[in-house]
């Protein structure tokens, strides 16, 4: 669709002076006055979420751009990035793609494409489009993904259920960790806090082990794949732990010491979109930003 788009407005504005077909209808077309450099956008990033904090395996920061000079007409925001994601971005007028999964997280070797990888490359660096991933930096900063499951889950004081090194964010020196741990304003049975947590992640359904705690008020949770953290979660006193991913093997043994909670590491992580959309929007009031709307959980539910 955006090549017959392209088209047009290519062969139009030819013929007819000023001429151009109009953005996408969910999106406004920033003023002159509102465009700024990548670089400050990512820039603002990196203060939120310094690259220093990712893990030593992950590949977070600018993957594809020349963010030096090259001026930011939207942002277009995603969980992972694809082909269709590209497109939806060249749609909707955004040069600047800010995931928090890495579109390269292991080495390319080719760009034939001939995988999902490489033709998403190939598209974003055709169309010019940078792309920038923040990932476990985001993860173990402080108000940073975790965070905002709790905020999602109405959760109160916040701890880091394993904390790492400080770090300086801006004039403020805090504290980076692992999984947080956090209370119900008041104590709720096992079923009905099972029932918030389907609500609040929009499932049909959850992954739990045979524990059935009394009630619930102490809840420890990590997005993603977190369940190297239960037994800090338990030694925290947690009631249940939630994480998106927790495998077969660890669901056995802790029946008798906390509710274990698999939702989905998709689902896990939807709402890191709007940390990511409050650091920007915080930063540039003005600016074209943009959620993905291409749907690109890999994993259906039949």
């Amino acid at each position: 669709m955006f090549n017959i788009f392209s088209a047009f407005n290519f062969f139009f504005s030819c013929l007819i002076p000023n001429f151009s077909l109009p953005l996408h209808p969910k999106c406004v077309k920033p003023h002159i006055s509102d465009i700024m450099k990548i670089k400050d956008i990512l820039g603002a990033l990196e203060e939120f979420a310094p690259l220093a904090l990712q893990d030593g395996y992950d590949n977070a920061g600018l993957q594809i751009g020349l963010a030096e000079d090259a001026e930011a007409t939207g942002v277009l925001l995603s969980l992972d990035v694809t082909e269709e994601v590209v497109n939806e971005a060249v749609l909707r007028g955004c040069n600047l793609i800010v995931s928090h999964h890495p579109l390269m997280f292991h080495p390319v070797k080719t760009f034939n494409g001939k995988t999902h990888v490489e033709r998403a490359i190939l598209k974003a660096i055709k169309n010019d489009v940078a792309v920038y991933a923040a990932h476990t930096n985001l993860d173990v900063a402080y108000g940073g993904v975790n965070f905002k499951i709790a905020e999602k889950l109405g959760l109160q004081n916040v701890e880091w259920l394993s904390e790492r090194e400080s770090y300086v964010s801006g004039e403020k020196t805090l504290m980076a960790g692992d999984g947080i741990i956090a209370s119900l304003p008041s104590s709720v049975s096992k079923k009905e806090f099972m029932e918030r947590v389907k609500e609040v992640f929009r499932l049909k359904s959850l992954r739990v082990n045979n524990a059935s705690p009394k009630t619930i008020k102490r809840v420890a949770l990590c997005g993603g794949s977190g369940a190297s953290l239960i037994p800090q979660a338990i030694e925290k006193g947690a009631d249940v732990f939630i994480t998106g991913e927790i495998g077969y093997h660890h669901f056995f043994g802790y029946e008798n010491d906390i509710l274990l909670l698999e939702i989905g590491h998709y689902e896990s992580e939807q709402y890191t979109i709007e940390v990511l959309r409050d650091i920007i929007s915080k930063f540039a009031p003005s600016l074209h930003i943009c959620k993905a709307e291409t749907n690109i959980n890999p994993i259906k539910y039949l």
